[in-house]
């Protein structure tokens, strides 16, 4: 059993606790189970425990009986799961204050490469909205982006759909547990963005899609990349108040405007008169105000300087290189040993690299290429 997240499972299920407070409170206990341990008059020591906290820790029975549970159907359904200090957790969400304690996740996907967006909009996607959805991916693939979104009805499946189509990681965030798909319909797609992403949730199998747990799926996709992208949303719903929280978060956000008259539009218009959003006609503006296209051109240029760097070497100096190659960092000893020369030598060579830009010294006599 992870007592850990055994621990952490109870403690979520007790009165009073959310997220934010859940982590304050295994913090100073050191662990989720350190914490059940304690007796109320430590707990009480804690900065915001009242009275009612700690009556709830005095009887946790069905909490833990709960994420037993839960821990029964994780096993059998080979769930992933993520502590918040856990390596793979979203890096990115680490930095909301409102991060989910843990994650519930199926499939294979990596939340820590290096660029995210989530594409959010109505539920009644017109044509405008599935075509431009599409295009906006299709032109992102080529930045290896992941994309987040909530497998609804509208814009997000379309995302989800054309994200399968251009071989982009491919997240959904559920309002559930994992014990189900909703909407039913689009369980085949799950399915199949598992083989490149994944679908992820906080929420514990038995949890319905109730209205009240989308905001808090929202959180999640805002939190976990680093620029929400609203394609058709009218004056109220979900597309917004994702927006909303990623400004809060202090992230990117996008629309795209349509036509004046348009009811789904209206959301749209709203955020960039309101200064919460930038005005985007494309994935280009997208990529030049994140700075994609300036990094693309700096991996490019670097690229081509060290092919040039290269092919001005000398046998031995190219020997060097090919044993500090995969990102390699190795002593003046190994590389001595391994290229069967002298250290006098082997000294001359990485200093004549160094000069050339080629490796780059590290304390303790280590090199690496630069």
């Amino acid at each position: 059993m992870n007592n850990e997240l055994f621990y952490g499972i109870a403690l979520k299920q007790l009165k009073g606790v959310g997220d934010s407070n859940a982590k304050e409170l295994i913090s100073y206990a050191g662990s989720a189970e350190q914490l059940f341990r304690l007796p109320p008059r430590k707990l009480k020591k804690i900065k915001g425990v009242g009275a009612a906290l700690i009556h709830a820790f005095e009887d946790t029975y069905g909490a833990l009986l709960r994420a037993e549970q839960e821990l029964k159907f994780i096993a059998q359904h080979n769930i992933q799961t993520l502590f918040y200090y856990d390596k793979r957790y979203p890096k990115r969400l680490l930095n909301c204050a409102d991060a989910p304690l843990y994650l519930f996740c199926k499939g294979e996907f990596n939340f820590n490469n290096e660029r995210f967006v989530n594409i959010v909009g109505t539920r009644r996607a017109t044509v405008y909205g599935r075509a431009l959805t599409e295009k906006m991916i299709e032109d992102l693939a080529a930045f290896n982006v992941t994309l987040v979104s909530g497998l609804a009805y509208g814009i997000d499946i379309c995302a989800h759909k054309a994200a399968l189509k251009y071989n982009l990681q491919n997240i959904a965030v559920l309002a559930h547990g994992l014990d189900r798909i909703y909407p039913i319909v689009h369980k085949g797609v799950a399915r199949s963005l598992q083989q490149n992403g994944a679908i992820v949730s906080d929420f514990l199998s038995g949890t319905n899609p109730d209205r009240q747990n989308f905001p808090s799926r929202n959180r999640i996709v805002a939190g976990m990349t680093d620029a929400t992208i609203v394609i058709e949303s009218a004056i109220t719903g979900g597309a917004l108040i994702t927006a909303d929280i990623a400004n809060s978060y202090h992230k990117d956000v996008f629309a795209f405007p349509g036509r004046v008259q348009d009811e789904f539009s209206e959301g749209c218009h709203q955020l960039i008169k309101d200064h919460k959003a930038h005005l985007v006609t494309s994935a280009r503006d997208i990529i030049t105000i994140m700075g994609w296209d300036e990094e693309e051109s700096y991996a490019e240029k670097k690229s081509i300087v060290q092919s040039q760097l290269l092919l001005a070497l000398d046998d031995a100096e190219k020997s060097v290189v090919g044993l500090l190659k995969d990102g390699n960092q190795l002593g003046i000893d190994k590389l001595c040993l391994l290229a069967g020369v002298s250290q006098g030598l082997m000294a001359n060579i990485l200093l004549q690299l160094e000069m050339k830009g080629v490796v780059q010294s590290l304390p303790g006599k280590f090199f690496k290429l630069s």
